[in-house]
């Protein structure tokens, strides 16, 4: 008897299955919607579904160790091993192609930098901090030379989760690096004790007015609530998206964000194309020495580059008053943590080594060079694309997409999604739960130091003693299949303006220093 019952209810299982089936095919039938569903039904969907998956597929099966972007399974491996402070070396030689236009070479001298007893990097050899002073030239109440040459990129609290900002903060402390908070505002995951730029565009984030404008009232206070601010970068544009503004749409203000931004909850925030704060290169100036004046702090730009016409005007306004940003941050046009529609992330202004070339040959020609410190961002979270930018004039690195990585960002590129399966780019508490900020920040601050210290290696062997001795000659980079390699100098066509620096001892101990990087 349990035998035909079991027989039956087997039977009844299979039939639901069956009618289920068929109620599918009749649904993909009669729908308009999906033309591969209705003329193949049920089949039509194992087709959405592999297209569903098909950037992990070639992610992890199909693309070779090389060719995926924006960063290869190499470069991501490198920072993964990096991070937890793994084996990162290759064997065998190297499988890149370095034939290839755009491959770097550091020409490395005949005996290396001898590195002498007592010297900073014998104590910590990852000590490297920048060999410029922010604020020095105009004379800054609170000037800043950063403790580290690398340091964390604009990303706001809104676009990364709060346990992935508590992460970077927490790790830019044992770094002694500093961490740039992004257009969303500053967040109590921005306060764990490393040093902060706080970094504000055309929507005010933090220092929003009631009608939507800047309130210098609220920086000031900002300022003087967090004294860990060490400096103040205004957005003109990001390589994302330059000249484009955005919506952050209701449903994604929650009341900590809203309390955050200064906006309200569940109402949607326009960020404009253009600053209400200034709308020419003069006032712009007078923008920036009003918030330098009120808190005290280097006030700084950042923006992709394209056109120079009114990158010349600033200049010439820089040279006639001795006033102007005290720091110019260079976003590349490759795009970066920003979502952005195709058109702009693909075309609209220049990547980096063009964005960058351009605008510091204008400055130095203007005998400006020496008095701006200069920040580069656009996929350089690398030694030899650092030692690169240096020898171009740069004289710190910001990293974003990097030191997602380095926390365990895998590349899934669906961070406009809320659906990052890490964590680290979404607002689902679900999803954050996976990340330990004590952990990862632990992982940020091993991948800055080996960073750091690979940086300084290659530098040494290049000769010098910090990587702002790198000159344009230095390097040599593919330009094209009859002259396979040129210097940089002639590739871009201008020298580097040489960097003022008496050694890594004097670094050790100065005033400006930021983080407790003093050594014993």
């Amino acid at each position: 008897m349990d035998t035909i019952l079991n027989f039956f209810s087997n039977i009844s299982w299979w039939l639901w299955i069956i009618v289920a089936f068929i109620v599918i095919a009749i649904r993909d039938v009669l729908q308009k919607k999906h033309t591969i569903s209705h003329n193949f039904p049920i089949v039509g969907h194992i087709r959405y579904w592999l297209e569903s998956i098909g950037p992990e597929i070639r992610q992890y099966f199909v693309a070779n160790n090389r060719e995926e972007l924006p960063f290869n399974r190499i470069e991501r491996g490198w920072i993964y091993a990096s991070a937890k402070k793994e084996n990162n070396y290759e064997g065998f030689g190297t499988d890149r192609d370095i034939y290839a236009h755009q491959h770097i070479f550091i020409n490395n001298a005949m005996m290396p930098y001898q590195i002498e007893k007592n010297h900073p990097n014998t104590i910590d050899n990852s000590f490297l901090p920048c060999a410029k002073i922010m604020g020095e030239f105009n004379k800054r109440k609170r000037p800043y030379r950063p403790a580290s040459v690398i340091n964390i990129s604009a990303m706001s609290f809104g676009s990364l989760s709060a346990k992935a900002v508590e992460a970077l903060n927490k790790g830019v402390k044992l770094s002694h690096a500093y961490h740039n908070t992004g257009e969303g505002g500053l967040s109590p995951y921005h306060s764990n004790g490393g040093d902060v730029v706080f970094h504000f565009g055309t929507g005010y984030f933090g220092v929003r007015s009631d009608n939507g404008g800047f309130s210098m009232e609220k920086m000031i206070k900002l300022v003087e609530d967090n004294p860990f601010i060490r400096a103040i970068e205004v957005k003109l544009s990001q390589g994302a998206k330059p000249g484009k503004g955005g919506v952050l749409p209701g449903a994604k203000i929650t009341p900590e964000i809203a309390k955050i931004r200064g906006v309200e909850v569940g109402k949607d925030v326009l960020s404009p194309p253009n600053h209400k704060a200034f709308s020419n290169v003069p006032e712009l100036i007078d923008f920036i020495e009003a918030i330098a004046e009120a808190t005290g702090l280097p006030v700084g730009i950042k923006a992709a580059i394209g056109k120079l016409e009114q990158w010349e005007e600033l200049a010439d306004i820089m040279k006639n008053t001795g006033k102007g940003p005290d720091f110019i941050t260079v976003d590349g046009g490759e795009g970066g943590t920003g979502a952005a529609p195709p058109s702009f992330a693909d075309h609209v202004s220049l990547p980096w080594v063009y964005g960058f070339s351009d605008l510091y040959q204008l400055f130095q020609k203007k005998g400006l060079s020496e008095r701006i410190v200069f920040v580069a961002s656009g996929k350089l979270g690398f030694p030899a694309k650092a030692a690169m930018a240096f020898a171009m004039g740069a004289d710190c690195i910001n990293v974003a997409r990097e030191a997602m990585l380095s926390i365990g960002c895998i590349q899934a590129q669906i961070c406009h999604t809320n659906k990052c399966p890490t964590g680290v780019a979404t607002q689902s508490k679900w999803l954050q739960s996976g990340i330990d900020p004590t952990l990862k920040s632990v992982r940020l601050a091993q991948y800055f130091k080996t960073f750091r210290k690979e940086l300084i290696e290659i530098t040494h062997s290049a000769g010098y003693e910090h990587p702002c001795q790198f000159k344009m000659t230095d390097v040599d980079v593919n330009v094209d299949d009859h002259n396979l390699s040129k210097e940089l100098d002639s590739t871009y066509g201008y020298d580097k303006t040489p960097v003022p620096f008496n050694g890594m001892k004097s670094l050790q101990s100065c005033s400006h220093l930021g983080g407790k990087t003093k050594q014993t």
